[in-house]
């Protein structure tokens, strides 16, 4: 008996560090939705967006208040996408969501990506165009952080915006890509 409580614990302990996260956005759930003129399919699981003088998004069903969002992004060097985190309803909004902005080539520099447009400039510049890249996201009740390839980019005390959707933007013209997106308490 002293024996199979240790191990029981060990696994448990394994598990919970190996935890995984929930999938979003992946092919055949219906817990997400597309919106606009802009294009989305999956490709060699991908999820890829492409815009031509175009915008839309793809935009979970479910609401959602504390987490970790963790993702891969390859934006191509004219699209302009973003993150969008906590949104109040199902549409993009720089006001009633937080908007993490994935455009190196913005044409105001304090929006570029790694921002949080209109709330945060980014700390630092990451370059990210036509190469994978990591998003890492923690909304938290008091604060919300970014880090792009693990460099903070932004930190945000007293975020507002409590419970909303989450969604990915493809917008103007270009070809953004998306892959491994997990969700985490």
């Amino acid at each position: 008996m002293r024996i199979l409580i240790p191990l029981w614990m060990l696994a448990l302990a394994i598990s919970t560090c190996t935890d995984r996260g929930r999938e979003l956005f992946a092919p055949g759930q219906a817990d997400w939705e597309v919106h606009g003129a802009a294009q989305w399919d999956f490709r060699d699981g991908l999820l890829q967006g492409r815009a031509d003088s175009a915008e839309g998004f793809v935009m979970t069903r479910e609401r959602y208040t504390d987490f970790r969002l963790e993702l891969e992004f390859m934006p191509d060097s004219t699209i302009n996408s973003g993150i969008f985190i906590r949104c109040a309803k199902q549409e993009l909004s720089a006001t009633d969501c937080h908007e993490i902005n994935i455009w190196d080539l913005h044409p105001n520099p304090e929006f570029r990506t790694g921002a949080i447009v209109t709330r945060h400039p980014p700390l630092a510049h990451v370059n990210t165009l036509n190469r994978w890249n990591t998003y890492r996201i923690d909304c938290r009740p008091d604060t919300l952080k970014i880090w792009v390839n693990d460099t903070l980019t932004a930190r945000l005390a007293n975020p507002g915006l409590g419970s909303g959707y989450i969604g990915l933007q493809a917008s103007g013209t270009g070809t953004i890509r998306f892959r491994n997106i997990r969700l985490y308490p």
